[in-house]
């Protein structure tokens, strides 16, 4: 009686055991189904956009000299204050002129010595040597003499305004600049442009460029420069930008953005919020129906169309399904299911 008591009992746990398994066999499936992501997605294609190239960069003045005269002493007399627009010539500096005037007498005793000793050669009186060291000495004080004008009366090299000034009448000046003049009727700005357009950038080619203290405004300027080489660590290279600032609205230091047009072009136009960034960087990636499964791709970002982005990626081709709503709870690998296509 026993032993029949016991095999009924063996046979009703088998069955309650067989039940359960069945049971949590069809609650996994159910689970894997429900795993399964509601998107929407888009078949992606080539697009013709007009290429737009768009770099910052800072502006800085034409040409910038430092007035430092090649000769020390005290300074005279400082014609200018900074902001001062000062033309080609002007005077700017009067240093000490105790050398310069010695410097000035003892060149006028030399070229009356120099006449001179040249009747005396035309006679026969004087000797070749005699008349050769007082040439020497003639030139060699001539050029002294130009010498010391141009550093005792400093003069502007070029039409500009004046950045900086460190020292003020009477103090001696020791070697730091007098002023800093700069030319900011032309401005310059040097761009980094990624190397695969190396061969389509020229010098003279046009480049608009905008500021935001002009909202709106745009200021032409001409590429000057193409750099010969390529950086190898950042893949660019430099192109030098000439700006023309007859109106003086410009001014070195301010950050501007240029634009470059490049032509027609084919590229992978997507809407932008279909582009996720990885967190705690700047790493973008998007999400592809791969097979019914989701393919994580990172990329580039290019030209920016208003809403929508060019993507940059070997991966990603013609034809390819983009997820473009319910990305943001993907993980690369779990399964899809697309509930409408574009």
């Amino acid at each position: 009686m026993k032993k029949s008591t016991f095999s009924i009992l063996s046979i009703a746990l088998l069955l309650a055991a067989l039940v359960t398994a069945s049971c949590g066999d069809k609650k996994g499936q159910q689970q894997v189904e429900q795993r399964a992501q509601l998107v929407e997605t888009t078949t992606l294609a080539m697009s013709e956009i007009s290429r737009e190239l768009e770099f910052a960069t800072t502006l800085e003045g034409w040409q910038t000299v430092n007035i430092a005269p090649s000769v020390t002493g005290r300074i005279e007399h400082i014609f200018t204050e900074v902001g001062t627009n000062v033309s080609t010539g002007s005077m700017l500096v009067r240093m000490d002129q105790n050398q310069y005037n010695t410097t000035k007498l003892t060149f006028a005793n030399l070229s009356v010595e120099m006449e001179r000793m040249q009747s005396l050669r035309e006679s026969g009186a004087v000797s070749q040597q005699v008349y050769d060291q007082t040439k020497l000495s003639y030139e060699q004080t001539k050029e002294s003499l130009a010498f010391l004008e141009k550093n005792t009366f400093v003069k502007a090299p070029f039409a500009g305004v004046i950045s900086a000034k460190n020292y003020e009448d009477g103090e001696l000046y020791s070697g730091q600049p007098i002023l800093v003049l700069t030319q900011i009727a032309t401005l310059r700005a040097q761009i980094a442009i990624p190397e695969n357009f190396y061969p389509n950038v020229k010098k003279g080619m046009q480049v608009n460029v905008q500021s935001d203290i002009y909202p709106g405004e745009t200021f032409p300027a001409t590429i000057e420069i193409v750099y010969p080489t390529v950086d190898p660590a950042s893949h660019t290279f430099q192109a030098r930008l000439r700006i023309p600032n007859g109106k003086l609205r410009l001014r070195p230091g301010m950050y501007v953005k240029t634009h470059m047009s490049m032509g027609m072009a084919k590229a992978m136009v997507v809407p932008y919020q279909a582009v996720l960034k990885l967190t705690g960087s700047n790493d973008r990636y998007v999400f592809l129906d791969e097979g019914g499964v989701a393919k994580r791709v990172f990329v580039k970002l290019g030209q920016r169309f208003d809403e929508n982005i060019e993507l940059i990626s070997d991966e990603i081709h013609e034809g390819d399904h983009l997820v473009t709503v319910g990305q943001a709870k993907l993980v690369d690998g779990v399964k899809l299911n697309v509930t409408k296509e574009n």
